[in-house]
């Protein structure tokens, strides 16, 4: 009785004493940076690649799929089959062992990423507080970047690609920023488009990377200006940049390397958003006087994203994001959903450093 006890445990504790393990590395920065990040994730995230890549769908979303409806599945019949004590603990039991074999499993392909020293140590800057006369200045400039691409856009009358050619124009972006950025050198493409764009509008999510499956997955059911941007974003996390700033950062880099006035409004359509946002809560007049200097064009996108994101507001949505946000607290991303916004930190230090936006 004492050694099937003993066998009984012995699975689920071994799991747990190896994500400990996997944690007590993590507090060394320097070791995830030089052991994890350069020498290990790579490679996985390379064949993940490769293994996926090929097919037309997304792998990512069709395992989610899954996933749910077998949680689904398992817990009506549980319930229904009058479930003893012994059998609830049975069951508890091995739902904790799958979920440690989904957590060690997500750790070593991808989440370790979450505690490097990151991009930061790549370009040695280092963002941190920030004067509001730094704030304004940076916005001015990203004003005139986000008037000026947007013109650029209409009186070339650009289109927007389809997703496949969207896809290719950011994969050939990060081409040309790996000559000044090695660090960014993206082998073996990997970009989808979410099988279900009405689920990501519901669910408020733009996109997501799979550490599964190592795919880059897009919501194309938004506003066609904001896809680009997202789509660079994505493959930041691909490359290893868990931190949703850092990815946004390393996403504002490849548009900068190429000239493309679709890719560059969709950046910098973000990033104002953010920076005048975050503008409003210090200076609220500097901050609306920067929206009134906004091209008509422009002012009309802002609407239209408005009128997006209030068609799609649901009860759900809040709670997911308040999820998401206690997901990124919990890795190495103290202010949680905010942490998006720290990409302003990271333009404001890098402008500092290299005198450009």
């Amino acid at each position: 009785m004492k050694s099937s006890l003993k066998r009984w445990w012995l699975s689920p504790l071994t799991l747990l004493i190896c994500i400990v393990a996997l944690h007590l590395f993590a507090l060394r920065g320097d070791w995830v940076e030089k052991i994890y990040s350069s020498y290990i994730y790579q490679p996985i995230a390379f064949v993940l690649r490769i293994l996926t890549s090929w097919l037309p769908f997304s792998v990512g979303d069709v395992l989610y799929g899954a996933a749910f409806l077998w949680l689904l599945i398992k817990t009506i019949q549980f319930f229904f089959r009058k479930p003893t004590w012994p059998k609830f603990f049975v069951a508890l039991r091995n739902l904790l062992v799958k979920c440690l074999w989904v957590y060690l499993i997500f750790l070593l392909a991808w989440g370790l990423n979450y505690y490097r020293y990151g991009i930061g140590y790549k370009l040695k800057i280092y963002p941190g507080m920030y004067s509001t006369g730094d704030l304004k200045t940076v916005i001015a400039k990203m004003r005139d970047q986000l008037n000026m691409n947007r013109k650029l856009i209409d009186s070339l009358h650009l289109n927007y690609p389809g997703h496949t050619n969207l896809f290719r124009e950011a994969i050939q972006l990060y081409d040309s920023a790996k000559i000044h950025y090695p660090y960014l050198t993206y082998k073996h493409a990997d970009v989808k488009n979410m099988l279900s764009g009405f689920v990501g509008n519901y669910s408020g999510f733009l996109g997501y990377y799979n550490p599964f499956t190592g795919e880059a997955q897009v919501n194309t059911a938004t506003p066609v200006f904001t896809t680009p941007f997202t789509t660079c974003h994505e493959i930041g996390h691909q490359l290893g940049f868990a931190s949703e700033s850092e990815a946004s950062f390393v996403g504002y880099l490849a548009i900068q390397s190429g000239n493309s006035p679709i890719f560059k409004y969709s950046v910098y359509f973000d990033l104002f958003a953010f920076a005048n946002g975050e503008l409003f809560n210090r200076d609220s007049v500097a901050a609306k006087q920067n929206v009134k200097l906004l091209d008509t064009l422009v002012k009309k996108d802002y609407a239209e994203y408005r009128k997006y994101l209030s068609e799609y507001k649901n009860p759900v949505e809040p709670l997911l994001t308040k999820l998401y946000g206690n997901y990124l607290k919990a890795h190495n991303q103290p202010k949680g959903i905010q942490s998006y916004d720290e990409v302003v930190a990271w333009v404001i230090a890098y402008y500092k450093q290299f005198g450009k936006i």
